[in-house]
């Protein structure tokens, strides 16, 4: 047992383990729901879970080794462990819901799985609906049936009939209506909502006029500098020079896509409830990475501003504290000890993540002071609380940047070469070397 389970939530009936439900999005920024400030948004199902659970404020990606940033951010949250440490495939990797059917769980998923047939095949014994894939239209996503053999050949694929988010929720609802099993299950739902291409079904379209639609605070015509992606997919959803007008559109059709999927997530909540198994299941709602849409005149995630590198968390279930907001910074591989010391599970020694459980129960205030960050070989980034350091090497061109969060958590004043910053400037790349070293990035000291 972990040293944090005499501190940890009871989230169990006597002898039964509780379940698990993890609602997992495609793309979410960490400020897309409406109870935690955004009132631009329409969100009343997430809102919910914000009211009946903890959320935590700062909750983070480490990166990505690819452009697309989903793949690796998945397989960080399925094994627990870091970013240079774990393969896209999860190949020799223990991942969680490998551990969870070892200990006696249903594991079921439909939705996106990025990591490829085989570790999926190892994690979980039901499925339905199931992408092998990174990105699809919505309406024509290529979806596999549950195979027991693990094999998933290219030809057995067939085009769902519904939005993704649709067809996602109706397997996970009819799991939860027809799951009659004594053992408690874990119930893996990944979406590929609200990643583009944004096509929101026209009633959630209308809910949202672009002229209505706030522009960022740090929007910019286009980046000020080479950081080594400007001209990646993602980045070409829109022409340059950005232009306000252009930036909400995006918007508009980035949050239609957010509410249609919190209606379609809502459903699956609704299902849990009438199913009777809410009492004693924990649910999750966690996104995979963040997004630009329009911030220091990016559009994607190939980045290591707050935008692209925070997410939403929220922890909710018997014994979790509702209403409740957490502060410490934490990232999506922290998940996988946390639901171990939740289920009363041993937590692997495979796994880096800290568990959340301490900070949960409000036992502790954090699991650690800074956080690390890095994309491809062209940036890395440190943050602590108050300040961000973030260094580029863009074909032998180096550039800095602080920004002093406290007082512009845009991002937009850089204080690299304010010589009163020059202590936090040493302090921090002292601390991304350390982080460097800890995590064994192939860089090595900046």
């Amino acid at each position: 047992m972990s040293e944090t389970a005499s501190r940890r939530p009871r989230t169990q009936r006597p002898g039964k383990r509780p379940n698990i439900l993890f609602l997992f999005t495609d793309d979410q920024r960490f400020d897309t729901l409406h109870a935690l400030g955004n009132r631009d948004i329409v969100t009343p199902n997430l809102d919910a879970l914000v009211e009946n659970g903890v959320t935590f404020t700062h909750a983070n990606i480490m990166g990505s080794t690819v452009p697309a940033v989903c793949a690796p951010s998945r397989a960080m949250l399925l094994t627990g462990r870091t970013l240079f440490h774990v393969p896209i495939n999860l190949e020799g990797q223990l991942s969680l819901p490998e551990v969870l059917r070892q200990a006696g769980y249903t594991t079921f998923a439909t939705g996106k799985w990025h990591n490829t047939p085989p570790s999926f095949a190892r994690g979980f014994t039901a499925g339905a609906k199931i992408f092998f894939g990174g990105m699809s239209n919505h309406l024509k996503v290529p979806v596999y049936d549950f195979d027991p053999s693990g094999k998933y050949p290219k030809g057995a694929s067939y085009i769902g009939k519904k939005f993704s988010s649709e067809l996602f929720s109706d397997a996970a609802v009819q799991f939860l209506r027809e799951y009659t099993e004594e053992q408690p299950f874990f119930l893996y739902l990944p979406y590929t909502a609200p990643h583009d291409p944004r096509m929101a079904p026209e009633k959630y379209a209308n809910m949202y006029d672009p002229r209505k639609i706030p522009v960022p605070e740090n929007f910019m015509p286009e980046h000020p500098f080479d950081n080594g992606e400007l001209r990646i997919r993602d980045e070409k959803l829109a022409p340059w020079p950005r232009t306000p007008e252009i930036v909400q559109e995006h918007i508009a059709a980035y949050y239609a896509m957010i509410t249609h999927l919190d209606d379609q997530m809502g459903r699956v909540l609704a299902a849990l409830q009438a199913a009777g198994h809410a009492d004693n299941t924990i649910v999750i709602f966690a996104g995979d990475n963040g997004l630009a849409v329009g911030r220091h005149g990016l559009m994607g995630k190939q980045n290591l501003y707050e935008h692209s590198v925070r997410v939403p968390l929220v922890v909710s279930g018997p014994g979790i504290p509702k209403g409740e907001q957490r502060d410490a910074f934490c990232y999506l591989l922290d998940i996988f000890p946390t639901l171990c010391d939740l289920t009363d599970l041993p937590v692997p020694e495979s796994v880096e993540g800290r568990s959340l459980a301490p900070v949960i129960a409000g036992d502790q205030p954090k699991v650690r002071d800074t956080l690390f960050f890095a994309y491809k070989d062209v940036q890395r980034a440190v943050r602590e609380e108050r300040y961000k350091l973030i260094q580029y090497s863009v074909n032998g061109a180096r550039t800095t940047q602080l920004f002093d969060l406290a007082n512009d958590p845009w991002e937009v004043k850089n204080l690299a070469d304010d010589p009163t910053h020059a202590d936090h400037l040493a302090r921090l790349r002292e601390e991304l070397t350390r982080w460097q070293r800890e995590v064994s990035d192939p860089l090595g000291a900046q």
